[in-house]
């Protein structure tokens, strides 16, 4: 299984209009913590998230997160 690189060992925070966003799982973008369609030819895809309240977001930067897209602490642990 692959596993994703890691970004940044701590969150995007962020603040976010409402719209959809493409979160980048896979930790290759240029953009993180968003999308540019670099995992393609991996077994990683881009979550679509929808912000449904304006305001600060915690994107996870590790791509080891629980709670996809949103940081959970997980990058204290690596």
């Amino acid at each position: 299984m692959e596993k994703p690189v890691i970004a940044q060992k701590s969150p995007y925070v962020l603040n976010n209009e409402l719209k959809d966003y493409y979160w980048c799982a896979c930790g290759k973008s240029s953009k993180q913590p968003f999308c540019d369609g670099s995992h393609k030819g991996s077994a990683f895809a881009p979550l679509k998230t929808s912000i449904l309240k304006e305001g600060k977001n915690a994107w996870c930067g590790c791509k080891n997160t629980k709670n996809p897209p949103f940081c959970d602490g997980s990058h204290a642990k690596l």
